[in-house]
């Protein structure tokens, strides 16, 4: 493992969507994009699925020098309520819009930043009273949201139960007290168990823990001491990232250098180590970096083969469309993309014009379309398969060629045009996805899929 573990190392994206960002290249106008969601809505509302909403909530009073989130950092709390307003206004338009006179069925709600908790308790409870005046909830819908264990308190924490959340992700990523200063993210394991018992005692069903391995300063003694705490307070699932260390789009990352980072092989040590001690507590990788015990959802969608990854990450179904609210949020119809405009000053003025608040999005074609799907089935089912009528099969004839080296690997068994991934083979998801990823391999034909022969 540790030579294939070389071998594969590089950089390749995570695939939360496909075509990724970097790589979206066709704008939809606003007319278009209003287009394109009305079309998923009216199909999804009227097989009676319900749409997804996620609210980006951008404000922290502290940085975390490792984030890579679009944010804005402040201790002034006044900036809550005019946010709140626009993201409201924003959400009455969109119905508006697309002709939503009526209740519209959702049947998900994630709340990211930022740091959703940042605002108070008053503010959860109008924002989420006045967000869901126009909704109807499926019978089976799930609310979740993102807080930081430094600044939540049990009074929001039954706001949000009231309000119908019975998911939250807590941002540990490390115990260590090294790493927490380095990364400007100190907090006690007290401070974690408190909300973490509060969210169980509100009737929260599921409670995720954000992890992170390749920060600086970690080491696998600061690992294990983490994965102790963690098996100790038994968060029902685990995302367990890969740090992304990019100082020249997050400047904040310049609190420390490369030197202070565990690289190459010590860093997939990391990793390993990590998963080693989830899967001995009883957790199982239901995904690329994603851990869940088998009394969660996540896990039971693995059985039943509705595993989905998005934005958001893994999660239990796939839900269309996804309705992104705030700014820098991305919105998913299938068919397109729409991110809104990244910095808060814009997307409050096109807002309050009235306008839709597009920064860029992409429109996919029916290559598109086919490779997303081939790229969905394999980061949620392992295997895809395709045929001579597949829309994008000149470009898949030259998959196999690109995998072969692979197979030989172990990682993948290919038989003709179908590809199976093994259980060696799923630490380098991202690797076999990439020979799937025609945008990429057009635009950057120098990209690699492994860095040597072995």
């Amino acid at each position: 493992m540790n030579e294939l573990s070389q071998k594969y190392n590089v950089p390749g994206p995570r695939y939360t969507s496909y075509p990724t960002v970097p790589y979206w290249d066709r704008n939809p106008t606003e007319e278009e994009w209003i287009q394109h969601l009305s079309n998923t809505l009216d199909q999804s509302q009227a097989e009676g699925l319900g749409a997804a909403l996620y609210l980006h909530l951008p404000f922290c009073e502290s940085l975390c020098t490792y984030c890579g989130c679009n944010t804005r950092i402040t201790r002034n709390h006044s900036v809550s309520q005019p946010y709140i307003e626009t993201l409201l206004k924003e959400w009455t338009q969109l119905l508006q819009h697309t002709g939503r006179t009526s209740h519209l069925s959702v049947s998900e709600i994630h709340v990211g930043g930022g740091t959703p908790t940042f605002l108070s308790v008053s503010e959860l409870d109008y924002l989420f009273g006045q967000l869901t005046k126009r909704i109807t909830r499926t019978d089976n819908a799930e609310f979740s949201i993102e807080v930081d264990p430094r600044v939540t308190s049990q009074e929001q924490m039954r706001v949000l139960a009231h309000h119908g959340f019975s998911r939250i992700s807590l941002g540990v990523q490390d115990f260590d007290p090294k790493v927490q200063d380095i990364v400007n993210r100190v907090q006690s394991v007290d401070q974690v168990k408190k909300v973490t018992d509060d969210a169980r005692s509100l009737g929260f069903n599921s409670v995720n823990f954000d992890l992170i391995y390749g920060l600086p300063l970690q080491t696998l003694d600061s690992i294990e001491t983490t994965m102790k705490h963690v098996r100790e307070l038994r968060p029902d699932r685990i995302a367990f990232y890969a740090y992304a260390h990019v100082p020249w789009i997050k400047p904040g990352q310049r609190r420390f250098t490369e030197d202070d980072l565990p690289q190459g092989e010590n860093k997939r040590a990391l990793y390993v180590l990590g998963r080693t001690i989830l899967e001995e507590a009883g957790y199982v990788e239901v995904g690329m970096d994603h851990f869940a015990l088998k009394s969660d959802s996540l896990y039971q969608a693995v059985l039943d083969k509705t595993l989905h990854r998005n934005f958001m990450g893994y999660t239990a179904r796939n839900v269309q469309p996804i309705i992104g609210l705030g700014v820098s949020s991305i919105s998913d119809a299938w068919t397109a993309f729409a991110q809104n405009e990244k910095l808060l000053e814009t997307y409050s003025k096109c807002v309050h014009e009235g306008h839709v608040p597009i920064h860029r999005g992409h429109v996919l074609n029916a290559e598109d379309l086919s490779l997303r799907r081939h790229i969905l089935n394999l980061m949620t089912e392992m295997r895809t398969s395709w045929n001579t009528a597949d829309p994008a099969s000149s470009f898949l004839k030259e998959v196999p060629h690109r995998l072969d080296e692979m197979g030989r690997d172990g990682l993948l068994n290919l038989q003709g045009n179908e590809v199976h991934v093994t259980e060696e083979g799923r630490a380098f998801l991202r690797n076999i996805c990439m020979a799937f990823d025609a945008r990429l391999i057009r635009k950057a034909p120098e990209t690699k899929l492994f860095s040597q022969t072995v």
